[in-house]
């Protein structure tokens, strides 16, 4: 394993780490700031990794992150920021079959929207600046991105988003549950 490996898994256990503590907050703020600092580890993970369109992807996470966490002030409410977000996650899609090179089967259509239906569905939750609706449409997320994993085998990757899950449903439990 070379040192920018080595480097690119410590870095990803530190972002599973503040994605996983996210959703245990009961303030979207907190919410959100754990997850800009996953976002911001897991671009740099992916980075190391080379691969290329995670790290993208994870920084347009951080990008929304930092949106949704001034939202008066960045006006995150606006409809042009989702439709922004949207568009871009549907650009590295198609960069991922263009610029990239991935071979454009089925299949690989199939398991390259994943992220980005993930991506997307986190997207929309933010709108509504609700912890409990960020924590239902990481129920859309999460699944999305550990089938990603699975079919990438990406061990690291997959313990996370079974962590995300399980942490989702406590947060909803403690949270979310009527009295």
């Amino acid at each position: 394993m070379t040192p920018y490996e080595i480097a690119g898994q410590i870095t990803s256990i530190i972002a599973m780490s503040c994605n996983i503590i996210s959703y245990q907050y009961k303030a979207q703020r907190q919410l959100i700031i754990c997850q800009l600092l996953g976002g911001t580890f897991f671009a740099i993970s992916f980075f190391l990794l080379g691969a290329t369109v995670g790290g993208l992807l994870n920084i347009l996470a951080v990008i929304r992150a930092v949106v949704f966490l001034f939202p008066k002030k960045l006006n995150a409410s606006h409809p042009a920021w989702l439709v922004g977000f949207i568009a871009c996650y549907i650009l590295f899609y198609i960069l991922t079959f263009t610029v990239f090179d991935k071979e454009p089967t089925p299949m690989a259509f199939l398991i390259e929207i994943l992220p980005v239906i993930g991506m997307t569905s986190l997207s929309i939750a933010m709108m509504f600046q609700d912890s409990s609706k960020v924590r239902q449409f990481g129920l859309i997320s999460s699944p999305a991105w550990l089938i990603y994993n699975i079919y990438y085998f990406s061990v690291g990757a997959i313990i996370c988003e079974a962590f995300s899950l399980i942490s989702i449903f406590i947060g909803m439990l403690r949270h979310d549950k009527k009295q």
